[in-house]
């Protein structure tokens, strides 16, 4: 159907997300992966942070007392999961023109897994515009494969080479390993995430998207939870005595970041089993921007694991003044092709 990677030099790919409205047609259905479980902690906070007063969705001695019998997940909160789950192939829409229906079929709870579904319904594109209207039906469905909710809308797509960004010229990395999407059955196509472990060859770079962009409570936020209580990482006064407009983003949340970043290439991996060579450069700061590429350094056969192969990769973050923030090696499980890997039974 379509890469989720562009040729930017030999053996140099850049990852894409998102096709281009020329690529799209009417009536084609796409099945978005991965989905996503909801929990019933997810539902109090959307409920509390957007002041929801409906006491259906976190008290639950009140909801045990309506027909639901337990806490109803929050529609918009549904509603944000399904839209967001189609980045894959619709993430190069500049925004959503209009919803002309949004219905909730089905109730949804904590502990549900949500999968999108999307059917192009018509484009309407004008000649050497950048921009076409293409109108989308996305289906939420559970893990039962019972429909819950259904979204008429529509929005505005860049064309191929347009998109912010986006590098024109690059010609597609039109190879079976890279395909965007495969086809089920039924026609849908499935979106894939990540290379199998056969089609990972030593001395390719990947250099990955999207890249990350540092906020101020990314760093406080993440150090807290990690019990990282050093007051150089949340205390506004203890960041002025040491001469810092904000404080210090931790490292170690640095290092999982570019770790995240790498995914959409080696999303098919079952394990991570380790990292060398961990250096720090230029320490990140809030307002900074990351963006990592991976270079394979090895592959190899596991000789426990025949269902998987170790991969080994140097991975490096810059930010956007092209200085080094994070670098590493690292090796990895990723699963081979077969009837072991869990992409088939689990509806990948």
């Amino acid at each position: 159907m379509d890469t989720y990677y562009d040729v930017e030099a030999p053996d140099v790919f850049r990852e894409r997300f998102g096709l281009a409205f020329e690529r799209l047609t009417p009536g084609l259905r796409i099945a978005h992966r991965p989905g996503v479980t909801l929990s019933q902690q997810d539902n109090v906070a959307e409920s509390l942070q957007t002041c929801n007063g409906a006491m259906l969705h976190y008290d639950e001695q009140y909801a045990s007392q309506t027909s639901w019998q337990r806490p109803l997940m929050v529609s918009t909160l549904t509603v944000q999961r399904l839209i967001g789950m189609t980045w894959r192939t619709f993430g190069r829409r500049r925004r959503i023109m209009s919803m002309a229906q949004i219905a909730m079929t089905r109730p949804v709870f904590g502990g549900d897994t949500l999968y999108a579904e999307t059917e192009v319904l018509a484009i309407r594109a004008q000649p050497g515009q950048p921009l076409a209207e293409v109108d989308l039906r996305t289906i939420g469905l559970n893990q039962r494969g019972v429909a819950i909710a259904s979204i008429d809308y529509t929005v505005e797509l860049w064309a191929r080479g347009q998109a912010p960004g986006e590098q024109p010229g690059l010609a597609g990395a039109c190879q079976p390993r890279f395909a965007s999407h495969v086809q089920r059955e039924d026609g849908a196509w499935v979106e894939q995430a990540g290379i199998y472990f056969e089609d990972l060859r030593p001395g390719e770079t990947f250099i990955h998207a999207p890249r990350r962009s540092i906020h101020a409570h990314d760093g406080i936020i993440n150090a807290l939870l990690a019990q990282e209580w050093s007051g150089a990482h949340h205390d506004l006064m203890y960041a002025a005595e040491l001469g810092l407009e904000a404080p210090v983003v931790p490292q170690t949340w640095v290092l999982g970041c570019a770790v995240a970043l790498s995914t959409r290439t080696f999303g098919r991996v079952c394990a991570n089993l380790g990292w060398t060579q961990v250096e720090f450069g230029e320490a990140a700061a809030v307002g900074d921007t990351l963006q990592a590429r991976s270079v394979i350094l090895n592959v190899r056969d596991s000789a426990s694991r025949p269902a998987e192969g170790i991969v080994t990769t140097r991975t490096m973050a810059h930010n956007q003044r092209g200085a080094l923030v994070v670098a590493f090696v690292r090796t990895l499980l990723v699963y081979r092709r077969g009837e072991q890997a869990p992409y088939a039974a689990a509806g990948y």
